[in-house]
């Protein structure tokens, strides 16, 4: 009641001081309001500066919270830096192509007309599986001769046993016997013959060993073009109903599960390369180089490019390696130089302007400003801002520099 007495008075005394043109003791109004509140000028609250708030904020986004499954997800990987060595690199350039040892072209082995197309290209297949179907009549002469053959020799060896229980006898001459002997080698050559020309068309033993056992009305006209080990169609040359050839180019299966990568190496660096050396071939992503070994040098060096081949065996079994890719590769050349703390070149980035390496702490991810000194093709020398032994992000830096920028708008993992 008496507060509200006092700021009344004031109030009335404001008018007054307008009223006749006079200004109220802004003083003695603050000293009196103090004497009723228990504050002075001094001491009364003040609001929080919004400056004050601003970098409270900033302070709480620096960190990244990304859980363990978003960390996979996003491709981070850590490591602890440490002393390593600057190794001088050998830049080459390569494309990737298919594995000519597990690369075939699938030929019909005769001629005849197309009734089934099974696969497709793109399909996998496996070895011994039926990709088509052809009609042909060079095949049922095939069979046929086959049988003839075979039937000539059972009824030879019948006469040559025949003949041979009666020369034993004295009853038959013995040139009867000699002749029926002679017939049974020649009949045995013949249906040897026969059987080998099946098997270059593709038919198994068990194929032929069962050709005998069929019915008369039979066909033997059927044969089927199979996969010869397992593998994928890369290309198809077969319609249905076509007249196909025996040398014609059907299908073609390679095993995309290694493909090779070829360089093309300058005279001048051939006494670099070698034979199972390492070899570094970069991804073209933020993730750290994949490392093979050189499989192949080639003696010669081409006329036309005046380069030498070498080449690499890649594993692809989750199909990442495309023939006809062109790739970027490092070899390492001489032994390096010793520093005291290295860190792959993946683990920089550029944050407000300056460089820097995401920290792993057990809050989140932080990142720490650099100085940077020596540098190569894969890695530079880090000379303050890092410690030995500290937790550091090497791969997934730029989805971490994103989330470090989004959490600066209030939005992401950032916290």
């Amino acid at each position: 009641m008496k507060r509200t007495t006092l700021l009344m008075g004031l109030g009335t005394g404001l008018l007054f001081s307008i009223a006749t043109g006079t200004l109220p003791d802004v003083s003695k109004i603050a000293t009196a309001y103090g004497q009723e509140t228990g504050t002075t000028p001094d001491t009364a609250p003040q609001p929080a500066s919004p400056r004050a708030e601003q970098e409270g904020e900033e302070a709480e986004n620096d960190t990244i919270h990304l859980s363990a499954a978003e960390q996979q997800r996003f491709g981070i990987q850590l490591a602890q830096a440490g002393p390593g060595k600057l190794h001088d690199y050998l830049e080459l350039q390569g494309e990737v192509s298919i594995n000519s040892d597990r690369l075939a072209h699938v030929v019909p082995r005769l001629s005849g007309i197309v009734r089934e197309v099974r696969k497709s290209v793109g399909d996998v297949v496996r070895q011994g599986e039926v990709l088509a179907v052809i009609e042909s009549r060079e095949l049922a002469d095939a069979q046929a001769e086959y049988l003839a053959a075979s039937e000539r020799l059972a009824l030879a060896r019948a006469k040559f046993v025949r003949e041979e229980r009666l020369w034993q006898k004295k009853i038959s001459a013995e040139q009867d016997y000699l002749d029926a002997r002679q017939a049974v080698a020649e009949f045995d050559i013949a249906a040897r013959t026969a059987r080998q020309k099946l098997h270059s068309l593709g038919l198994t033993d068990e194929h032929i060993r069962l050709l005998a056992k069929r019915q008369p009305d039979s066909s033997y006209t059927r044969f089927e073009i199979v996969a010869p080990f397992d593998g994928s169609i890369i290309e198809k040359h077969i319609t249905l109903g076509e007249a196909l050839k025996e040398d014609a180019d059907a299908f073609m299966i390679a095993d995309l599960n290694t493909v090779w990568v070829n360089f093309n190496v300058y005279p001048k660096d051939l006494r670099h390369i070698r034979p199972g050396q390492a070899i570094f071939i970069a991804t073209g992503q933020d993730d750290p180089d994949v490392e093979a070994t050189i499989a192949y040098v080639a003696p010669v060096v081409n006329e036309a490019t005046r380069t030498a081949l070498a080449r690499t065996i890649l594993p692809n079994p989750a199909g990442l390696w495309r023939s006809g890719m062109f790739v970027t590769a490092r070899v390492v050349v001489g032994d390096g130089e010793e520093v005291p703390l290295v860190v792959p070149k993946t683990a920089l980035q550029t944050v407000e302007e300056k460089t820097a390496v995401f920290v792993a702490t057990p809050e989140g991810f932080e990142a720490s400003p650099v100085q940077t000194g020596r540098v190569n093709a894969t890695h530079v020398e880090i000379v303050s801002g890092l410690s030995a032994g500290t937790s550091y992000a090497f791969a997934g830096t730029f989805t971490l520099k994103a989330q470090l920028a989004k959490g600066a708008f209030g939005d992401g993992h950032a916290h």
